[in-house]
């Protein structure tokens, strides 16, 4: 039996959010991001699209391609509010359904052809969701989340579009290659060179070629080109905390040691929030003493996947929370209020080229594991403290 798989992705959703609140900026060039030049978009209306504008391209850029456009500083908790609201319309039709993103989700809706057509079921959940959010959404359905999210992208902005089963590989075909998730700038860029611009010229290369040339990602590449992908719809939980902790074999009072042990735990869930496309609005912090006394001292920050941000607020945190100068044995860092997003939504006023570093720190680690690079001060925290971080990963409560 071939799956009915559907892809729904919020149109603009930032922007939509925005118009929602302001009825007045709607039609308009509208650039969600930092305010000063040197920073970034995060979203952009599809009028400001049209003169060429994206997401994460330079503020200063964008100006100069759309200097009309109306430049405001976004709102992660309407977003997330919003977010939540099409969530919960979501849960009280469909039994199974993933959250991949803040604005995206997938809905596993096979063997509904029994009872009701799969497609005409989905229009008329779209149909619900734009009536009871008064927000903009578009539909892909095929019997893969590949191609259903292809097909959600290929035709928004309003989109409802059904793949047949077994017309995969035609609709791919013509498709460029940076349509294919996975596919970025560098791969691109890559087979360009090579002279493949297109899905169906991708498809004709020799599998061992792609692994010779992208290694276990050729054999992925070379199954997305045939429109091969039979990773399951995901069911939806809320997490609600990353954290990690370590206790010491001897007690100790030192703080440069306590503070690099610190500095590379930040790295660690910091990591894994991005990993998950999630921020985070509360950072804990937690000593336990020599005397098993056990204190903890948390504050709210504005949403962030930022190691420096993070970092920056933990070591506040252990300097407020560090006052008894005991013996410490076990010391742990926790982050909740969690939200989906992803590490350029929340920077909105950083620079392109921090975000550039983030992302290029995060492919090498996630490329060969988060332990190959890491800052200077951490160097000293030893492999059997980096074990106990990812044995406890979870336990701080």
């Amino acid at each position: 039996m071939d799956r009915n798989i559907i892809h729904l992705d919020l149109d603009a959703f930032f922007v939509a959010v925005e118009c929602k609140r302001n009825p007045k900026l709607k039609g308009k060039p509208l650039i969600i991001g930092g305010a000063s030049r040197r920073g970034v978009v995060a979203a952009c209306s599809y009028e400001a699209r049209r003169f060429g504008v994206h997401s994460a391209m330079p503020m200063y850029l964008a100006l100069q391609l759309c200097p009309d456009a109306i430049v405001i500083s976004g709102d992660m908790e309407a977003y997330s509010h919003h977010s939540h609201l099409v969530t919960e319309i979501i849960a009280d039709t469909v039994p199974l359904f993933e959250k991949a993103s803040v604005d995206e989700f997938y809905i596993d809706a096979s063997g509904m052809d029994k009872f009701v057509g799969a497609f005409k079921w989905a229009v008329e959940l779209r149909k619900k969701i734009i009536r009871e959010s008064a927000l903009p959404i578009s539909m892909g359905m095929s019997v893969n989340k590949l191609v259903s999210k292809v097909a959600t992208g290929e035709f928004k902005p309003n989109a409802e579009k059904c793949i047949p089963a077994g017309t995969e590989r035609d609709f791919l075909a013509p498709l460029s290659v940076d349509k294919i998730p996975m596919i970025g700038k560098q791969t691109a860029s890559f087979l360009y060179d090579m002279g493949v611009r297109t899905v169906a010229t991708l498809r004709e290369m020799p599998l061992n070629f792609l692994i010779s040339a992208f290694g276990k990602n050729g054999i992925a590449l070379w199954k997305k080109a045939n429109g091969i992908d039979n990773s399951p719809v995901v069911p939806y939980t809320e997490q609600k905390s990353i954290s990690t902790e370590s206790t010491f074999d001897e007690d100790t009072i030192n703080v440069k040691r306590l503070k690099s042990i610190l500095i590379a735990m930040v790295e660690k869930v910091a990591f894994q929030l991005r990993e998950q496309k999630k921020l985070t609005s509360c950072v804990t912090v937690k000593i336990r003493y020599a005397n098993f006394d056990t204190e903890t001292k948390q504050v709210q920050i504005p949403y962030t996947s930022s190691d420096q941000v993070i970092l920056r607020t933990v070591l506040q945190l252990f300097d407020k929370l560090y006052t008894r100068r005991m013996l410490i044995r076990l010391v742990g860092v926790r982050l909740s209020g969690l939200v989906h997003g992803n590490h350029q939504i929340s920077l909105f006023d950083d620079t392109a080229e921090s975000i550039n570093l983030y992302e290029a720190i995060d492919q090498i680690k996630h490329r060969h594991g988060p332990e190959k690079i890491t800052r200077a001060t951490t160097l000293g925290v030893s492999r059997r403290v980096r074990m106990e971080m990812n044995l406890f990963s979870g336990k701080l409560r």
